[in-house]
């Protein structure tokens, strides 16, 4: 599986890193503008993300615009709905206008800081990627 984290704070990419490389090859980046470039350039390669663990409050753009840009290309490149990148949400914010938000912008799952990596598992294992 290839596994893209996109976090701007430096022990929780770590953590996330740490975590995630036992399920496989994991990339980071700091902001949502390299997080869309590296998500273009794995398509672009041929070698597609399976899995973005996305934050949402980033410099830059953050994790709604990534999101958006994200599903816009799939969309230009017509990848059907059930061959997307599974993006996970994982963020703070927990208010319900927030989740909701999320899930009618196209992401799979939303989890909330601090990650707990069974529910995360859990999650993992729902979408099909363990």
């Amino acid at each position: 599986m290839k596994i893209l984290i996109v976090e701007d704070d430096f022990a929780s990419r770590k953590f996330m890193m740490n975590h995630m490389t036992k399920h496989g090859e994991c990339d980071g980046t700091v902001n949502g503008a390299e997080a869309v470039e590296a998500f273009m350039m794995a398509e672009e390669d041929g070698e597609p993300y399976d899995l973005i663990c996305l934050d949402i409050m980033m410099p830059e753009m953050d994790g709604y615009q990534v999101l958006k840009a994200i599903r816009d290309i799939e969309k230009d490149k017509g990848i059907a709905k059930d061959d997307q990148v599974k993006i996970i949400m994982m963020t703070a914010l927990s208010e319900e206008k927030n989740v909701k938000k999320a899930f009618e912008m196209g992401c799979s799952v939303y989890c909330s800081k601090p990650v707990d990596v069974s529910k995360l598992e859990s999650a993992m294992k729902k979408l099909g990627l363990l």
